[in-house]
Parts: C-alpha cells; sequence; structure tokens
C-alpha cells in the first residue's frame, strides 16, 4: 500500500499507521496478497472516512498493482473549553472534533457562557451559530488576526469579546456582524492609537458600535 496523507494545514491528526490500522481493521483483514478483485476499494474509502479527523479518502488501484491510499484532513479552526466535560474542536464547517491524543493543534480556544446552548449538539451549523462560524473562519483566513487573538468568549447575551496575544486589553466585539468592518476599525486602533498612548494604556476597547472606538 502507498499512503499519501494531505498536510496542508500541518495538522497530524493522523498517520500512515493509523491509516493502515483502518484499511485492516487493526491488521485482523490483511491486504497484501489479495487478489485485485476481492478488495473492496469503495468499503477500504468509507473506513477510513469513518475516522472524524478525515475529510476525504481516495482508494485506487494504481498501474503498478499496488493499492494507493490518498486522506485529506479535517482542518481544527477552534477549541470549545468545557468545564463540565472534555474540551472538543469544531472544523471549518462547524462539525464537532473529539480531541486527539497524537496531536494538539494550535487554534483559538473559546470560552462561552452556560446560556449557550451546548457546542456539541450543532451549534456553530445553525441559523444563529453560522454567524460565529463565519467570525471564526475570518479570523482562521488572516495572517494576523489569528497570531493576535488569543482568546473567545461568548457571553450569554452572545456578544463575543478577544483576549489578545499582545497587550492588556479586553477588545468587546458585540455580536458576530460586520465583522470585516470591525477588524479595520481595530487595526486603526492597533496601528494608530497603541503605538502614540501606549500598549498597557488601556484595559477595554469596544469597536461594537458603527464609525466609533470606545476605550477606557
Amino acid at each position: 500500500m502507498s499512503i499519501i496523507i494531505d498536510n496542508e494545514y500541518n495538522n497530524y491528526f493522523i498517520g500512515d499507521k493509523e491509516v493502515r490500522d483502518l484499511l485492516t481493521r487493526e491488521g485482523e483483514r490483511k491486504l497484501e496478497g489479495l487478489y485485485n478483485q476481492d478488495i473492496d476499494l469503495k468499503n477500504l474509502e468509507k473506513r477510513i472516512e469513518a475516522n472524524k479527523f478525515v475529510k476525504d479518502a481516495e482508494v485506487y488501484r494504481g498501474l503498478d498493482g499496488n493499492v494507493h491510499v490518498k486522506v485529506k484532513q479535517t482542518r481544527p479552526i477552534a477549541r470549545i473549553i468545557r468545564t463540565d466535560q472534555q474540551d472538543v474542536y469544531i472544523d471549518a464547517e462547524g462539525n464537532i472534533l473529539p480531541l486527539s491524543d497524537r496531536y494538539t493543534a494550535r487554534v483559538i480556544p473559546i470560552t462561552k457562557s452556560a446560556l449557550i446552548k451546548s457546542s456539541d449538539k450543532g451549534f456553530f451549523q445553525d441559523s444563529i451559530g453560522q454567524s460565529y462560524l463565519s467570525l471564526l473562519q475570518f479570523i482562521e483566513n488572516d495572517q494576523f488576526w489569528k497570531a493576535q487573538i488569543a482568546q473567545m468568549h461568548i457571553d450569554g447575551r452572545g456578544e463575543v469579546s478577544f483576549l489578545p496575544q499582545v497587550g492588556e486589553h479586553t477588545v468587546e466585539f458585540g455580536k458576530p456582524v460586520r465583522v470585516e468592518q470591525k477588524f479595520k476599525k481595530l487595526m486603526i486602533f492597533y496601528k494608530e492609537v497603541l503605538p502614540v498612548m501606549g500598549w498597557e494604556k488601556y484595559k477595554r476597547v469596544n469597536i461594537e458600535y458603527e464609525d466609533q472606538i470606545i476605550c477606557e
């Protein structure tokens, strides 16, 4: 077997050994030595895709007579911090993923009020949660904000706040609307205000309202 695992986003949730174990049911059903007609390629794909960390799998026969396997991994974009049970990841589509003993993704941690319904029941995929997912996707796809935002919190009213990597302030973002415009305001604050006033000057920065930044 030839196995290729896509690590486009530098995730290492699954390796060659895990893929081989999925294909052979942990060695119980060996593939080497079987005739090609005795190998169900579609069934092998389904076995691999049953793994939560696999987004897509392709299994095919090569001209060399070998079985070739291509695996595309899921892409976690946030980690939900939970006090009453184990944390979980969410991927770019809002699916819930378990933690892995093999690899820990460097993604934004999220805490949330108990008033916000449980994240493992599709919060990030319903009509309300989609706006929060869009916010996370925006951060994930922007190198500066992905590096600068250390933590995200969703309060009982559904309003978002951030803790930055640099600076002692809390960013009060409000509801996840006008996302691009709010981050543009925050960038102005970082470029034009903090270099003059100092990074330790403010404890609270509110960008919730249109056409203004409130600093205290």
